[in-house]
């Protein structure tokens, strides 16, 4: 069986999805519908901006949205058996079985962008990856500490990001070496993503997914709160908005595809950093990326 796994934020560089654009006239104006949804044109920060420009959340998100969903709808044997998405990646996964529609699920990750950033301004917060920890004395250390500091992405076997207050996860990264992690790194991100800091962009999220519709999907897609399969619209739509607060369990989503059967993994998108992740968390499958056709 064959997953379809999507990149989230992070994934990003200059000049993607040009290759995509000038080779495909399907592509062409799937990305100037794009444009005419956002009202500026992306295309522009994706192919000739800079990484600033990129590392911009109301960018960032919707260009790697767009990237991966291009790919999706461009290759010619697409059938996938279940899919996934990495944080943002869960929209363009949804996009992928047929769940949102193109044109309101760019909508929606640029709304989420924009909460997501407000957010970001209004309580002040960071992320920092452990490596070399199991996940439990990770989730222990962290509520030992005074302040917001939680698990936010279960990457694969030891490697969990944590994400929380500055001074809350700058001391639970101190606690975390002392109890024997190899490494603690702070990352460079807008805000505390996946942790309840991220409440308000909840709220703000909350009408606009209720108002979009849900179809049901040509396959399963393994959700980030829960790691499970999901068909049930209301469901996926309830798993979407907590998203925003809760971690990604992208650790468990890949193992329980695996044990229900997927033996090819193949990521769309940006980057390759879910395919490396895969292959750490479940050996005997075989994972690839792909960023153009």
């Amino acid at each position: 069986m064959k997953a379809y796994v999507f990149p989230g934020q992070g994934a990003q560089f200059v000049g993607m999805g040009k290759p995509l654009y000038a080779g495909s006239q399907k592509a062409k104006e799937l990305f100037e519908a794009a444009n005419e949804i956002l009202g500026f044109r992306i295309t522009d920060l994706m192919f000739e901006g800079t990484d600033d420009d990129l590392r911009q959340t109301k960018v960032t998100q919707p260009a790697i949205f767009l990237h991966s969903v291009v790919l999706a709808k461009l290759l010619p044997d697409f059938k996938p058996d279940m899919v996934a998405g990495h944080s943002l990646g869960e929209f363009s996964a949804l996009v992928a079985c047929g769940a949102l529609d193109f044109g309101d699920a760019l909508r929606l990750v640029s709304a989420r962008a924009q909460a997501m950033q407000a957010a970001c301004e209004e309580t002040p917060g960071t992320m920092a990856a452990i490596i070399g920890l199991d996940d439990a004395t990770v989730e222990k250390v962290c509520s030992g500490i005074v302040g917001v500091v939680v698990p936010a992405n279960y990457n694969c076997p030891g490697q969990l990001v944590i994400s929380g207050t500055v001074p809350a996860v700058n001391q639970a990264c101190e606690a975390l070496k002392a109890a024997g992690a190899k490494r603690a790194l702070p990352l460079k991100v807008g805000g505390a993503f996946h942790s309840p800091l991220m409440e308000p962009a909840r709220q703000s999220l909350a009408a606009a997914i209720e108002k979009t519709y849900v179809a049901k999907p040509k396959c399963p897609i393994y959700q980030n709160v829960d790691a499970k399969p999901h068909t049930d619209p209301a469901e996926i739509k309830a798993n979407l908005l907590m998203q925003l607060t809760s971690p990604v369990r992208w650790t468990q989503i890949v193992e329980n595809m695996a044990a229900d059967g997927a033996t090819e993994f193949v990521e769309l998108g940006p980057g390759n950093v879910l395919q490396g992740l895969i292959k750490k968390t479940v050996s005997t499958v075989e994972a690839e990326s792909k960023d153009q056709i």
